[in-house]
């Protein structure tokens, strides 16, 4: 579009056109906030992992008490420099507990299994950012 004819619609639209354009012709399409980190994916999994491992072990009497949310809450000191990055992090452990509390109301052998699953894949992805975040 001509400037003139943006000016015509009025000086907002004119901004806002304008400074669409430029953001478009700079590549600037979705910015990364500037709290986030090369290694957020898998850290966002570990924290699904916890909540689902809190809410699972809980329902087969594992007495584990408030140990995987205590898990989860180092973790948000350690990594939670925002409060963007805390909800983020907290999102994750919600959405792994209200997923499984969703598809499991008693402990049965396939919650059993995941449980093993879940600790296997929470150690891993613990083990692997350890290795790999200075």
């Amino acid at each position: 579009m001509q400037r003139s004819r943006l000016l015509a619609r009025g000086p907002l639209a004119a901004l806002t056109a304008l400074g669409l354009t430029s953001a478009a012709a700079l590549g600037q399409g979705a910015i990364a906030p500037p709290d986030s980190k090369p290694y957020d994916e898998r850290l966002l999994r570990l924290c699904e992992v916890l909540g689902a491992v809190h809410y699972l072990r809980e329902l087969c009497g594992a007495n584990d008490g408030q140990l995987w949310r205590d898990r989860m809450r180092e973790l948000m000191e350690a990594e939670g420099s925002s409060a963007l990055r805390r909800a983020k992090l907290t999102r994750s452990f919600n959405n792994g507990y209200r997923s499984y509390s969703r598809t499991y109301s008693t402990c049965t052998a396939s919650a059993q299994t995941a449980i093993s699953r879940f600790l296997a894949e929470g150690a891993d992805i613990a083990e692997g950012l350890t290795k790999s975040v200075p």
